[in-house]
């Protein structure tokens, strides 16, 4: 039996769905079988970002009106290597492999509701070793449906007092729907910015004012968000994919510190 993961920030524009397709990537490349769920009904982003967005037939509302099997609406996430090529399992690299994608609807009316993901995620995992909800920016109904099958979540915020705030208060709705394992990702971290607006005075007034331990702190990197884009794996040795592999091994269970020039 897997665990689900629900991938939350309140506050959009914060790098989520990078952040869910990168973590993905990190934890496949770990030799785990992974399931990226796009909850974002309407505005669906994670086929694009993962590669899968030509091969798209059936969603996962597909899936809940019995349209199709959850075997024909989830898509193998096959990543064309940076070598290039087109995709396909010859051309895909490692820590694609492992990784696949459940998409969201196309229609907004056709999100899945909350009762129903409560029944779904746990069938799922017993499929893959991790399940990664991707949730839709804000508090509504769809971040309900995200987090409500959910066994733990990771929090994205930027290092600005408007992300925090927002930080915090998806801490306190996640709590009331008694997910206990939260983590925060202070995401798109540039120090030299940072030091700047001095919002805060060191990132442990971040992490206090969000209210939730650090689980990764991830560098502003381009090359990672500009390679999503196109639906091609970032590089490996990327400061965000470095960010993203030691993210994917503390999730695991592993003691990974943080980076010397983090803290610097």
């Amino acid at each position: 039996m897997g665990i689900a993961t629900v991938i939350t920030s309140g506050k959009g524009g914060v790098g989520k769905s990078t952040a869910s397709v990168g973590l993905g990537r990190a934890l496949a490349a770990r030799g785990r079988r992974v399931l990226l769920v796009d909850c974002d009904a309407g505005l669906r982003g994670l086929d694009r970002l993962s590669g899968t967005e030509a091969e798209l037939v059936y969603d996962i509302s597909d899936v809940v009106f019995g349209r199709c099997s959850p075997a024909e609406a989830i898509y193998p996430c096959r990543i064309a290597s940076e070598s290039g090529g087109s995709a396909g399992p010859e051309n895909e690299d490692d820590a694609s492999r492992g990784l696949f994608l459940l998409p969201a609807p196309a229609r907004v009316e056709d999100m899945v509701r909350p009762p129903v993901m409560r029944r779904l995620i746990p069938l799922l995992k017993r499929y893959y070793d991790h399940v990664l909800l991707d949730s839709p920016a804000g508090v509504g109904m769809g971040f309900q449906a995200a987090a409500c099958a959910a066994d733990r979540a990771l929090v994205l915020c930027g290092p600005d007092p408007v992300s925090v705030r927002s930080a915090s208060s998806v801490r306190l709705l996640l709590t009331g729907l008694e997910i206990k394992e939260m983590r925060l990702i202070i995401n798109q971290f540039d120090r030299s910015l940072f030091r700047e607006t001095g919002a805060f005075a060191d990132l442990d007034g971040v992490i206090d004012a969000a209210g939730i331990q650090l689980g990764a702190l991830v560098p502003l990197d381009h090359s990672l968000a500009a390679a999503f884009l196109r639906g091609r794996p970032a590089p490996e040795g990327s400061p965000g994919m470095l960010a993203m592999s030691r993210a994917a091994a503390r999730l695991e269970g592993e003691s990974v510190p943080m980076p010397a020039w983090y803290l610097s």
